[in-house]
């Protein structure tokens, strides 16, 4: 097949798909190999070396680039691998098929990657940049889960020499600390939003929708019948699918299990792409041949972001877009596979495209995710290889693949045939700009008052346990928030589980650890009570002691103390008594006069802790669970994100004082340390960011290269260093710092107290004023409030009398 004469007008480095293969085992069938995923993946590569029709070792000798799709267990940080994985999937998978490519990828997380990789690495053989790339991914999540446990379970972990371009996850924006604070961690959960979103839109009932996403999905249940790969080859009718039964329980309304994508198998795919010209020098038959004629890869806005959560329209325009540049309609299709994780995905884009959803038209043509089986990141890859081979079959026909990741959030979509096309380059560029451009929805943290639910999904955990999770918007502004039910609040998931939920007044309240909804305030103050007002004496980790109008605040564990100490000052700052406050710390006793916050024994984490920089008072960094109670919404220490705080606050420090630790003495107005004290934001050290304000708060009170060194590098500060540079007010003698904070104290019990709230009222108005003129003419309340006391009369009296002023905080 050598020097066959190239298809007229066509550059011979156009890029075309010669090769698919696919490899799959179940565990309960006969043959049963127990194939890690670098195994299934090569199996598949062979596969597709050999469906080139040319000389399979020749054509791997020929590959210069192999792109792995990620594998779930290498799709998150800290993701499990029971059974070990390779250290580089691609060079793992070229070893074992004779290739050595210069170069190795590992792309980024998302279910778009497979088509994504397509797209891109054909631009590459049309720039030139590449001669034959094979795109690989596999999952042996059913094998690993089967033999995990077993005594005599393989071992699948690799090394291999070489370099490889690992993208990283790609997770900017998919995942957040609002999201996993209210439970939106899963697929299913996420999907849901969107569905029971379109079915408000469609005005449909519960019962309707059930029976709309029955019909869609049984249809792909047929396929994936006759697919000697399918994970779940079995023919399933409308109402089997959408009925509750032991096999299949609810997951988060409206799934049920059947309607979900099933993660549980042993597949793999690949595809080879070369150009024209190394097709021909390969020898590869022209009947072998499939051109991508359009392609099109574009991401959605965050979720929160999205102003119809019922719809994706990038995902539709990426498929209209490919559809553009073959210049052909969706009607003209000959196949279609659109990614089918959970309905909505399926049903968005057949409404952007006028496509059918009632069984007349084929959507899917390996079975689809639910049923065919979801490996991982890499079903499209299975789609792409049934494409191929349909298209083959039908030549001059026209196939679409839709492949989706995130939470509708990256869509890359791919039309192939056989027809022969020129490579070309596509406007997504200029279509995501447009995406970009389209306006936010405004949204709201933390959320307080009456509401109207927008969406909504019903978790349903395999303990009957059941959490609501809402999407609503805000009756005073309209800005979108994210909220869970409270545990036991039973009328509020009847509300979401019956009738039309959204649209319905709600109330939400914002706390430290989220957002939680009722059906009205009285309901709320029953879940979550008022805190009484005032001190207590039963603190578990805080000791407070009052001494005239200065409160003393003793914290011995101060990860577990923030609650806490938010109640304490509280207290301190509605007690017109209370003046001045002292933050220190204990090992033992109640009020130390030599261990202030430092001098406390490390922690030992358990061996199931994962590590998170975390220092108590003490100053020491504790190994805590990343799940560990988040602190309230005042912050740190009830400080660190505290607005308002017109009463000044000294911190007390003996010995080091890192990561949290420093944020909250940072937070503090005033400081006394130690010789031996040192202050440091070490969290980098342990690959993680100071989330308590330490990094702003740093950067305002130290010049901006050293605040930038500390940071960066979590190098310690020494008392000396942060006295000199004025970060400490004063440095005492060692284990002295709580006596000086004392003496400190009694110097601003000598000042008139509103005066004193309000300068630094003041001087929190005007701290981001740059201009200083600006800022002193700055027109504040606080003036004029402190003008007129009783105690500014006081001070002019005890001038003129020439004694002690006497003041009473009024």
């Amino acid at each position: 097949m050598v020097g066959l004469k190239r298809f007229e007008g066509v550059d011979p480095r156009t890029p075309v798909l010669v090769g698919a293969g696919q490899a799959s085992e179940r565990i309960d069938e006969p043959g049963y190999q127990r194939l890690s995923a670098v195994e299934l993946g090569a199996a598949a590569a062979r596969e597709a070396l050999a469906d080139t029709g040319a000389d399979p070792a020749e054509v791997a000798a020929a590959v210069d680039t192999v792109a792995g799709v990620r594998q779930f267990e290498i799709s998150t940080p800290g993701a499990r691998a029971p059974l070990g994985r390779s250290a580089n999937y691609p060079r793992s998978v070229a070893r074992r098929i004779g290739a050595a490519p210069r170069r190795a990828i590992l792309e980024v997380v998302g279910g778009q990657s497979p088509q994504h990789l397509v797209n891109e690495l054909a631009a590459t053989i049309a720039a030139g940049g590449a001669r034959a790339a094979l795109i690989v991914g596999s999952e042996a999540i059913s094998t690993a889960q089967h033999l995990a446990g077993a005594a005599d379970r393989p071992d699948f972990t690799e090394n291999v020499d070489g370099d490889l371009e690992d993208r990283g996850y790609g997770l900017a924006g998919l995942v957040s600390r609002a999201l996993i604070a209210h439970g939106l961690t899963d697929a299913p959960t996420q999907y849901a939003l969107f569905d029971n979103a379109r079915r408000a839109r469609l005005g449909q009932s519960r019962e309707e929708y059930a029976a709309g996403m029955g019909a869609l999905f049984a249809p792909f249940t047929k396929i994936a019948a006759a697919n000697p790969h399918a994970a779940a080859p079995v023919e399933r009718t409308a109402e089997e699918l959408v009925t509750p039964s032991e096999r299949n329980r609810p997951i988060a309304d409206p799934y049920t299990r059947y309607l979900v994508a099933r993660e549980k198998v042993n597949q793999g795919a690949a595809v080879l792409l070369t150009s024209v010209e190394e097709a021909e020098r390969l020898g590869v038959p022209r009947d072998r041949w499939v051109f991508l004629h359009g392609h099109a890869d574009l991401r959605e806005r965050d979720l929160l972001e999205r102003a119809d959560l019922s719809r994706g329209p990038a995902s539709v325009m990426a498929a209209r877009h490919a559809l553009e540049l073959a210049g052909i309609g969706a009607g003209d299709l000959a196949a279609i596979d659109l990614y089918s994780c959970f309905p909505i995905a399926v049903s968005h884009v057949c409404e952007g495209l006028g496509l059918p959803m009632d069984g007349s038209r084929e959507l899917t043509v390996t079975g689809g995710l639910p049923f065919f089986g979801g490996p991982g990141n890499a079903y499209s890859l299975h789609a792409i290889a049934e494409i191929v081979r349909r298209m083959r079959a039908q030549p001059g026909a026209y196939g679409l693949v839709g492949a989706n990741g995130g939470m509708l959030s990256k869509y890359s979509a791919g039309v192939y045939s056989t027809t022969p096309a020129p490579w070309l380059p596509g406007r997504s560029a200029t279509l995501q700009a447009e995406i970009d451009s389209w306006p936010a929805v405004g949204q709201v943290a933390h959320p307080d008052g009456w509401a109207t639910i927008e969406t909504y999904t019903v978790k349903h955990g395999r303990d009957g346990r059941r959490t609501g999770i809402v999407v609503g918007r805000l009756k005073a502004d309209g800005r979108r928030f994210l909220a869970m039910t409270a545990d036991g609040d039973d009328a509020v998931l009847d509300l979401l589980t019956t009738g039309e939920p959204i649209g319905r007044r709600v109330y939400v309240r914002s706390f430290g650890f989220g957002n939680r909804v009722t059906l009205g305030d009285a309901r709320m103050d029953e879940l979550f009570p008022p805190r009484p007002a005032g001190l207590r004496d039963d603190y578990a980790h805080v000791h407070v002691r009052r001494d005239g109008h200065v409160l003393e605040v003793a914290v011995d564990r101060l990860e577990a103390a923030h609650d806490e100490l938010d109640q304490v000052f509280d207290a301190f700052f509605a007690d017109p008594d209370l003046w001045v406050a002292i933050l220190t710390g204990t090992p033992t006793d109640p009020l130390p006069t030599n261990d202030d916050l430092s001098n406390r024994p490390e922690p030992k984490p358990s061996p199931s802790d994962r590590v998170e920089p975390e220092s108590g008072l003490s100053g020491r960094p504790s190994a805590k669970s990343v799940v560990s109670p988040p602190p309230p919404k005042t912050g740190l220490a009830g400080l660190t994100a505290r607005r308002g705080m017109a009463k000044p606050v000294i911190a007390a420090v003996n010995g080091p004082v890192l990561g949290a630790a420093f944020e909250v003495v940072l937070a503090c107005h005033l400081v006394v340390a130690d010789e031996t004290a040192v202050f440091a934001l070490d969290q980098m050290r342990a690959g993680q960011v100071a989330t308590g304000g330490g990094l702003v708060r740093l950067a305002r009170a130290l010049p901006a290269k050293l605040a930038t060194e500390l940071v960066l590098t979590g190098r310690h500060l020494t008392a000396a260093e942060a006295h000199r540079h004025g970060l400490v007010n004063r440095v005492t003698q060692p284990g002295g710092a709580l006596e000086g904070a004392r003496a400190l104290a009694q110097d601003l019990l000598a000042v008139a107290p509103p005066a004193v709230r309000a300068s630094l009222r003041i001087l929190s108005e005007t701290a981001a004023i740059p201009d200083p003129i600006d800022a002193i003419t700055h027109p504040s309340p606080a003036l004029d409030e402190a003008l007129f006391t009783e105690d500014a009369a006081e001070g002019w009296r005890a001038m003129t009398e020439n004694r002690p002023p006497h003041w009473h905080n009024r």
